[in-house]
């Protein structure tokens, strides 16, 4: 039962924690990626960054 109840807490801290995530390409994102050092940037956060945030393409509307 108690390895039940961790493993639920796990999944829920999870969930909430992307929860709060900005949209790939949006503004706030940007000014996230902004003060984030660029040394813990993934290779697609620079390719999105550059491509969202320099040349300024905003993501197509799902």
């Amino acid at each position: 039962m108690k390895k039940v109840i961790v493993l639920l807490s796990a999944v829920a801290a999870t969930f909430v924690l992307t929860a709060c995530e900005p949209k790939r390409g949006s503004d706030a994102w940007c000014e996230k990626m902004d003060k984030m050092p660029k040394g813990q940037w993934t290779l697609d956060d620079g390719r999105d960054y550059t491509k969202y945030c320099v040349f300024n393409q905003k993501p197509e509307e799902e």
